[in-house]
Order: C-alpha cells, then sequence, then structure tokens
C-alpha cells in the first residue's frame, strides 16, 4: 500500500498477495556529535555530567515494507538518509530505535570497499565473502568461475585488491553479491563507477532477478535506471520519509525537493508529510486558486506544477509541420512545441525549457534556450513572451510526456518560476520501429564478402530527398 500525490491510498494487488521480504518500523538513527574529542573521552569515563554532545538525527521514525520480488529503489539528496537505512536493513549498522525485520538470503553491495580486505587479493576475498554469507568452500568452488566469467577482470584477480581500479573493483564486487545466490539484493550507488557495458551487464541481471522473483533494493541517483527498473520508489530528505509510490510520482517530488519547492516543515513525522496541508500549499503554491487560460484545461488538473510564480506558464500547445494543433506527431516529421509565458516580476534572464519522457517517467530528451543560445535578455513585469521550440520528431512510435518550465539565475541562486510536469500527452505515429526510444534513420547495406560496395552508400542528404 502506497500514497500518490492527492493522497489517496493506492493498493498494488499483485504484490499485496506476496510475503514481506523486508518490514522497517519506525526506524530511528541518531548519532552523538561532540564538539572535541576530549568530550567523549570525558563522557565515558563518566567524568562529567553535562552533556558534551548534540545529537543529529540520520534517520527519524521511517517505515515501509518491501514485498518479495519488488525491485525498489531509494532516492533523496545527499544526506538523506539512503545509505544509512540500507546500512541498518544490512546489519552493518544498529537502528537508535525501532525494528527491521528481513525474510530471505541478502547479498549487499554497499559502498566500494565495504566486506574487502584491502590486502587480500581478489580470489582470497571471494572466499571471504563467500565464508561470511555461510557457503563452504565446495560451495564456493561451485560458483566460482561464474563469479569470474561476470566479473572478466582476467590475470588481475591473483592481485591485492588494493591495486585495483574503482571499476574493476565494483566488477569483482557485483559478481560476488550475484551470484551467491541471494534471495534479496541491495545495491548502493556503486554500478555508478562501472564502464557502460558492465552497467548494462548488471542492468540485465536486474531484470533476471526479477523474473526469478527475487527482491532487489537500489539506491542511485541516476533517476532514469530507477525509473526503468523499478516498481516503486521511496523518496527521503534530512532523515524523513517524504513518500512512497510510483518511480514518476517520486521523481517529480525529488525534483522539487532539488530546487526547494518542496520543503520539509520541522517537527513533523514522515507519517503526515505528503497529506500535510501546509506542505501541500506551500508545494503547489497559487495553482489551485488561479485559472489557466491554457488550451490543455482536460490535462490541468492532473499536472504538477510549482515555482514561485514571477513568471507564469499560461499556454502550452503543439503544432505539426503545418501548424495544426495536435497531439499526434508522424514520426519523421518536423513540429512545434509552444508555449506563452506572463511575467509579474522584472527578471534577468529567464530560461525557457521543455522535455519529454516515457509514462514511466524516463526523461529522453529536452532542452531549453540557454543551451540553444536563442535567448538571454532582461524581461520586465507584465511583459509576455511566446517561445517556440521546432525540431523533427525521431523518437519511436508510442505515448510520450511533455514538460514545460521557466527558470532562471539570481546571481549564483537558481530558481524555478514556474514548472508544469506532465502537461501534455504526445502520440508519436510511426510505419517503423527500431530498438530503444530513438531512430537513428539507418540504411543498410548487405553485400558478398570481398565485393566493394563504397558506390552502393547512399548520402545522408540524399537519403533525406534533399
Amino acid at each position: 500500500m502506497f500514497y500518490n500525490m492527492m493522497g489517496e491510498t493506492m493498493v498494488d494487488e499483485k504484490n499485496e498477495n506476496r510475503e514481506i521480504a523486508i518490514a522497517v518500523k519506525n526506524v530511528c538513527k541518531v548519532y552523538k556529535l561532540y564538539d572535541k574529542p576530549m568530550d567523549r573521552l570525558k563522557e565515558a569515563l563518566k567524568l562529567t555530567r553535562k552533556q558534551k554532545y548534540h545529537e543529529s538525527h540520520a534517520l527519524s521514525d521511517v517505515s515501509f515494507d518491501i514485498r518479495q520480488g519488488e525491485c525498489v529503489g531509494i532516492i533523496g539528496t545527499n544526506g538523506s538518509g539512503k545509505s544509512t537505512i540500507l546500512k541498518i536493513i544490512t546489519g552493518v549498522l544498529n537502528p537508535s530505535s525501532g525494528s527491521v525485520a528481513v525474510n530471505g538470503r541478502i547479498s549487499a553491495l554497499l559502498e566500494l570497499g565495504a566486506g574487502f580486505n584491502q590486502e587480500y587479493s581478489g580470489m582470497e576475498n571471494i572466499y571471504l565473502n563467500g565464508t561470511m554469507n555461510g557457503f563452504s568452500k565446495e560451495e564456493i568452488d561451485a560458483r566460482l568461475q561464474d563469479i569470474l566469467d561476470f566479473a572478466d577482470i582476467g590475470d588481475y584477480v591473483y592481485q591485492p585488491v588494493k591495486t585495483y581500479s574503482s571499476g574493476m573493483f565494483v566488477r569483482l564486487a557485483f559478481s560476488v553479491a550475484i551470484n551467491i545466490d541471494p534471495e534479496i539484493l541491495i545495491v548502493d550507488e556503486a554500478l555508478s563507477v562501472g564502464d557502460v557495458f558492465f552497467q548494462a551487464k548488471c542492468y540485465h541481471k536486474f531484470d533476471e532477478f526479477k523474473k526469478m522473483g527475487k527482491t532487489i533494493m537500489i539506491v542511485s541517483h541516476d533517476l532514469s535506471s530507477i525509473a526503468k527498473y523499478c516498481d516503486r520508489v521511496i523518496l527521503l530528505n534530512q532523515g524523513v520519509k517524504l513518500g512512497e509510490g510510483s518511480p514518476k510520482d517520486m521523481i517529480d517530488d525529488y525534483k522539487r525537493v532539488l530546487v526547494g519547492q518542496y520543503e520539509l516543515p520541522e517537527s513533523k513525522s514522515e507519517q503526515s508529510l505528503l497529506h500535510d496541508a501546509d506542505v501541500q500549499e506551500a508545494v503547489q503554491t497559487r495553482a489551485a486558486v488561479q485559472k489557466r487560460a491554457r488550451t490543455q484545461e482536460e490535462q490541468a488538473s492532473k499536472t504538477l506544477e510549482y515555482g514561485t510564480q514571477e513568471a507564469e506558464i499560461e499556454e502550452i500547445y503543439l503544432t505539426d509541420d503545418r501548424g495544426t494543433q495536435t497531439n499526434a506527431i508522424i514520426k519523421g516529421l518536423c513540429f512545434n512545441i509552444h508555449m506563452r509565458v506572463r511575467f509579474h516580476q522584472d527578471l534577468p534572464a529567464p530560461i525557457f525549457a521543455f522535455s519529454i519522457k516515457t509514462a514511466k517517467g524516463t526523461e529522453i530528451t529536452g532542452t531549453n534556450t540557454m543551451f540553444e543560445k536563442a535567448f538571454l535578455e532582461p524581461v520586465q513585469a507584465g511583459a509576455v513572451k511566446d517561445i517556440t521550440f521546432t525540431q523533427k520528431m525521431s523518437l519511436q512510435g508510442g505515448e510520450y510526456l511533455v514538460s514545460f518550465g521557466v527558470t532562471g539565475y539570481e546571481g549564483n541562486d537558481f530558481k524555478v518560476y514556474h514548472r508544469l510536469y506532465d502537461a501534455i500527452d504526445v502520440t508519436v505515429v510511426s510505419d517503423k520501429n527500431t530498438v530503444g526510444y530513438y531512430d537513428m534513420d539507418s540504411t543498410v547495406v548487405v553485400s558478398d564478402a570481398g565485393v566493394s560496395h563504397s558506390d552502393k552508400i547512399i548520402p545522408y542528404a540524399k537519403v533525406q530527398g534533399e
């Protein structure tokens, strides 16, 4: 059970019928911070009655359940408590209060170096980790070749791991983690140091694990991977759970946190944050009481929006290559994205932007006027600007969502004046698709081996009919 952005209870019946793999109940983690090492010593020896420390709350009353077979992501800014909760789940740390129950064998890939002896060789660390996870030498022997094949670090496996690059280290660590037959796999940012080919291999392994009904927890700043692989996402901020729900909803909330539009009120429990009236008012700003003259009125009620309202997006729509307003674009043709913005304050250099993402929340493409060097001028209060982005539609056929934004810099501070997430849905119509999201507009020549075919290669301009 989780909640959507409107505070409505959402039930995933498929998951509700599964057993709970991880149950986190009211977990708190408090660290004692001392100004001087001597203060710590005095307190330990009971040489003073005066409290010499102040408390830092890494986690505050965090609760959630993860069911067997789920892939759950945890996102949040640095210092939100993401790694701390994983360490508590894996038993590396003890909670200050609350409880954690785990049903299944855990294999964890935490921060780089965790669980490995730097002086040992890679081979020795394989056996060390296997033994720590309860395997006999014979059982490790049976899995050894699979570990070596997946890691693919060659003879470096016989060298001390202190000589490894970060990429080599994570290859070996991940290979060990997935080949000790875990029922629960926990990964904390470690894959970010691997090369793109190894990352692809790891995510393919995640797909295999999901099909096998294994439970996966991922902490990552890679929001595209979170959106693609996770069934559910938990959002933490300053040690408090802001919410949990679909990847799309939680990623949108996370983006608001990043720009300071989702404030964490003091003295509020995580249970009430997402549904608290003050939070909702702060986040939604004046949107609920202002009427928008948009062409997408039916979509407006579903659109997530926020900002300072110093500038306001009043109108948004798409047109095709003939200038006809539409939500269906034929792949291969040009189209236009339009927005009208009214300014309520003088602004030094507003930035107009759009982005396109999948229905699951994976951001695919987008641009803004700063990138395009199209408009970097001050704007006075009362001005109204029409902005048009023109581009060729090269996305695969399917359904996509378009988001809009007006932002800017005031000194060194980044400000969001108005953002509209998932404001327009667009259908790309295509009679030919390729792999992935983007069509590279390829031409193919197949010829007999040894026969020159340079004369058969068609120039791109000719392909386009130019």
